[in-house]
């Protein structure tokens, strides 16, 4: 057989320079270039188990860089990319084609759409800041408040620009800037449920800035949730698919410290963080209050207060699952943007001078008793800063660990669709098995890896083709 031939009764999906990767009948194989079908180096079962151990060894063997994707085509069977008149052609074949063809259409109009929503919502997060948010205040009057919504809309403005990205050219920036504001929005859910509920307290109004910011998280999560949607089942070349999966083994301390990261820092939310100390300057004597309590509030401000509690170890799980592993990390980073920004907010409010109405005296008999006011953090609210860091630590662990990866450089097999049961077969590649002649000793059990010992010489070896 002529070299760079596709071996007879074989599917070829990636070539190098001395060997090629494919499916025969029920198996995944290596071959040496132009070895015939019968004379595999190696060979696995045909699930998604035996495609990553087959791509292993494959890589293990081949020269770098020289791993090309090779054009689907069967040799000695007809495959239709597309219905022509009198044609012999598979129907689940022209169906898979229709999807194939239809995926990018669809694909591209879900990123316009969510990219529309995530711009809308942006410059309605802007627009909020100016109007009424509570009681005839703006955003912009309270320095504690405008810099944690700006940093929400400086938030979802990147998830928009790196959804531009692949509108323009295609790349997985849209799924990472979709799990971004998505991590962003869950956080900010029980936030902004908080400051709803602040307009059960007497003397509380509504503000149109209030309206406005809730429609602008509304826009932003719908377009970062839409985007993802579109991209579901998508993946770059050598990358398995964007999804939550069974950690490996060896990462279960990191994963654990990572959420236990989440637990604290759900935990350390709740308390006061807030400290005023009254002192009169005659005696010395002093008394200390907190405020802050996130408990210490009417029902609905608590329910916002407990969502966010809640979406913190949630987003955090998630993320330690979700291979590939730096995926994850970007969802981790969106929830860490709202946490820090609470961070920011109190030490702002803490370095305001404080009321004495705090103590239920006016600031008349505050100065002719001698008495002042030092406002500062409590030790809760520090507790609660390294656990952000610590979050933020986990979150570049997450993004710049390698092998947190399932096996790195692993295409999705050709044949097995994304999210498939590993022993299922789609219509048309069944029929592909059912055609394709083969000596009967090669018919296997799928769930047993078959090696051809006459081509394969042990760990790393290679046929004698080689």
């Amino acid at each position: 057989m002529e070299a760079g031939t596709v071996p007879d009764k074989a599917v070829i999906s990636h070539r190098g320079e001395k060997y090629e990767i494919g499916r025969g009948k029920r198996f995944y194989g290596i071959w040496v270039i132009g070895a015939p079908y019968e004379a595999p180096v190696d060979r696995w079962p045909e699930n998604r188990d035996g495609w990553q151990q087959a791509w292993a060894r494959f890589t293990a063997m081949e020269v770098p860089g020289t791993i090309t994707a090779v054009a689907r085509e069967r040799k000695g069977l007809r495959l239709s990319f597309g219905r022509r008149k009198g044609s012999d052609t598979n129907p689940a074949d022209d169906a898979s084609h229709d999807r194939e063809a239809a995926g990018p259409t669809r694909r591209g109009s879900g990123l316009l759409l969510g990219e529309g929503l995530l711009v809308l919502g942006v410059v309605l997060g802007l627009a909020g800041l100016f109007p009424s948010y509570e009681s005839g205040q703006s955003l912009l009057s309270q320095w504690d408040q405008v810099v944690p919504h700006l940093l929400y809309v400086i938030g979802w403005a990147v998830t928009a620009a790196l959804v531009a990205l692949s509108v323009a050219r295609p790349s997985n920036a849209a799924r990472l800037g979709a799990l971004f504001g998505l991590g962003l929005s869950a956080v900010t859910f029980g936030l902004f449920l908080a400051d709803w509920g602040q307009l059960t307290l007497s003397g509380v109004t509504l503000g149109s800035g209030l309206i406005v910011s809730t429609l602008s998280w509304l826009a932003c999560t719908a377009g970062a949730a839409l985007v993802l949607a579109a991209n579901a089942g998508l993946s770059a070349p050598r990358e398995l698919p964007s999804r939550p999966v069974r950690p490996a083994r060896d990462h279960a301390g990191p994963i654990a410290l990572l959420v236990l990261a989440a637990i604290g820092t759900a935990a350390t939310f709740a308390p006061s963080w807030d400290s005023y100390t009254l002192t009169m300057k005659s005696t010395g004597a002093a008394q200390t209050i907190t405020a802050g309590n996130a408990f210490d509030n009417p029902g609905l401000m608590i329910a916002g207060n407990v969502c966010v509690m809640v979406a913190i170890v949630a987003v955090a799980a998630l993320a330690a699952l979700w291979r590939p592993a730096r995926h994850g990390s970007l969802l981790i980073a969106g929830a860490i943007v709202p946490l820090a920004a609470e961070i920011i907010s109190a030490i702002i409010q803490v370095s305001k001078p404080a009321s004495p109405g705090l103590f239920g005296i006016t600031a008349q008999q505050a100065s002719s008793l001698g008495l002042t006011i030092t406002s500062g953090p409590t030790g809760i609210f520090w507790v609660y800063f390294v656990f952000v860091i610590s979050l933020l630590v986990s979150c570049a662990w997450l993004f710049t660990e390698p092998g947190h990866q399932v096996l790195p450089g692993i295409p999705v097999s050709p044949w097995q669709p994304a999210g498939a049961d590993p022993g299922t077969q789609s219509a048309s590649d069944a029929t592909v098995s059912e055609d394709a002649d083969s000596d009967p000793s090669e018919d296997t059990d799928s769930g047993s890896r078959v090696a051809d010992s006459d081509a394969s010489t042990g760990e790393g070896g290679q046929s004698a083709y080689a």
